[in-house]
């Protein structure tokens, strides 16, 4: 199966080169756009490209309010600090995600719990959740806490796997009667809708990320999206080191994060808007090419759930086996076509391996059998 994989993608983007995983791709007016940034002179924290991403991001979404920030990972670390994380707090994400979610958890000294993915949607399944809160924690009017030792279970936090959305009505009832918040880690769904609604748009706040591998790259970059217009305008001053606007004096009314996006980052992220559309269409074509491929094989290839729209930001197919997993892993490789397993589980990386978990046993079984197969958009041949 392993040639017949490689002769596939070979054909599909037309070449005997090496084949990444996931490559940016600059279609647009990037070199403009950026180019008119440097000429300006205004290549950091201001200029007009970051409020256009951000509103060119608001529009896209749906979202009251956008705010850009240098990465994914501060992204996410700002969302969850406006969401009331604090310090010694506990917060319920998957063990199935990229290390990032957690990082973002460690910075803000609070300290992650690990609970089950479901087989539907690949992230946090809200059964496992509500069956590891009833069994470990309880609830009142001053929030949710955990019966070991009565610390603040402060907020849910699911990662959309690979752009398909989680099952979020579950999700935000589990959150509701438990009384903790959600925040969605959106960072590789920008593009993908959960019953109409774009994903991180949902939950209290959500975040995206724009690295290189992404579906739209500003080289670096993330943004918060929040769904309320004020906790939005205070987010954006947060981040931007919460400086009270003045011509000319430095003033600074809390403590704050130096996270804004710098202007020549935002103009590549504003031509990367205005291709986006096309790279969802070629995405979705390229992984019903794969559908049909894997059809009337032992692989099964990964769909979105009936109640989304995905943006397929990193194709992915289940094998039948560990040795299978490995032996396509081994032979794609050695051939220049890039695939790769699914993310270490967080529990088993020593800085988390003690942290609270659940049952994983849907996480360990796609941990074995799950692979990742070359998605780039734009190189598909149409």
């Amino acid at each position: 199966m392993s040639a017949e994989v490689i002769s596939f993608i070979r054909d599909i983007y037309r070449t005997n080169e090496f084949i990444p995983l996931h490559a940016p791709t600059f279609a647009g007016n990037e070199l403009k756009y950026v180019t008119e940034t440097i000429q300006s002179t205004f290549v950091s924290s201001v200029g007009k490209f970051v409020d256009d991403f951000e509103r060119k991001m608001e529009a896209f979404t749906g979202t009251a309010k956008a705010v850009a920030t240098v990465n994914g990972t501060a992204a996410l670390h700002a969302a969850l600090y406006m969401a009331g994380v604090k310090a010694s707090d506990y917060v319920i994400t998957q063990a199935l995600t990229f290390v990032a979610t957690c990082n973002a958890l460690h910075h803000m000294g609070a300290q992650p719990i690990f609970v089950d993915v479901s087989k539907v949607s690949l992230s946090l399944c809200p059964v496992a959740l509500d069956n590891y809160l009833t069994e470990n924690a309880f609830s009142n009017e001053s929030g949710c806490f955990h019966k070991t030792d009565h610390r603040r279970i402060s907020a849910v936090v699911p990662m959309h796997t690979f752009g398909h959305p989680a099952e979020l009505d579950e999700l935000v009832a589990v959150c509701s009667k438990w009384n903790i918040v959600l925040v969605e880690d959106a960072a590789e769904s920008l593009g993908s809708y959960y019953k109409g609604k774009h994903t991180g748009t949902i939950g209290e706040l959500g975040a995206l990320s724009f690295n290189g591998n992404k579906i739209i790259t500003t080289g670096g970059g993330g943004m918060v999206l929040c769904r309320d217009s004020a906790l939005g305008a205070r987010t954006k001053h947060v981040t931007t080191t919460a400086k009270v606007p003045h011509p000319y004096e430095f003033f600074h009314d809390e403590p704050g994060f130096n996270y804004r996006l710098p202007n020549l980052n935002a103009a590549l992220g504003c031509a990367q808007m205005e291709v986006l559309p096309e790279f969802l269409k070629q995405k979705r074509q390229l992984a019903e090419r794969y559908k049909t491929f894997f059809a009337d094989t032992e692989f099964s290839f990964v769909v979105e759930p009936d109640y989304a729209q995905s943006n397929y930001w990193l194709n992915a197919v289940i094998c039948p086996d560990t040795e299978s997993r490995d032996l396509l892993l081994k032979v794609t490789n050695e051939s220049g076509v890039m695939t790769r397993p699914i993310w270490k589980l967080m529990h088993r990386l020593p800085m988390f391996q003690n942290a609270h978990r659940g049952e994983l046993a849907v996480s360990e079984w796609i941990e074995e059998h799950l692979i990742n197969l070359p998605s780039s958009p734009t190189q598909l041949v149409l």
